[in-house]
């Protein structure tokens, strides 16, 4: 994969959160939902509340959280402002990103490790 930085540390983080198929399989799912609820809200008359939002959250979790309850420890009132919500929501969904990346990592590191002394033998 070509550097995309000068640094290398920034260079591990952006392939860890963006260069493996499961982190992309992820940030697909985020994007399906996203753009379900966006169409959901601006094109869609609903009666009462919509629950499409619902699976922006659940993508989200449980970091989404995290940053909810520490943003309510700030000071921070009932959810906050808007801005206050899809930055909690795009850390958090970058924060898993990379958690997933990093996993891949060391699983694909563990089976290599592994294959070279085959159980049971």
């Amino acid at each position: 994969m070509k550097r995309l930085t000068g640094h290398p540390r920034l260079n591990t983080l952006v392939r860890l959160t963006f260069g493996n198929r499961a982190s992309l399989i992820y940030l697909g799912l985020v994007l399906a939902a996203t753009l379900f609820f966006a169409v959901d809200t601006l094109f869609v008359a609903h009666e009462d509340a919509s629950f499409s939002g619902v699976w922006l959250f659940l993508l989200a979790a449980p970091t989404v959280f995290l940053f909810f309850v520490g943003g309510s420890l700030a000071g921070a009132e009932a959810g906050g402002p808007a801005w206050f919500l899809v930055l909690g929501l795009v850390v958090s969904v970058l924060v898993q990103s990379l958690a997933l990346g990093w996993f891949v990592r060391l699983v694909r590191r563990a089976g290599s490790a592994g294959s070279a002394h085959p159980q049971g033998v």
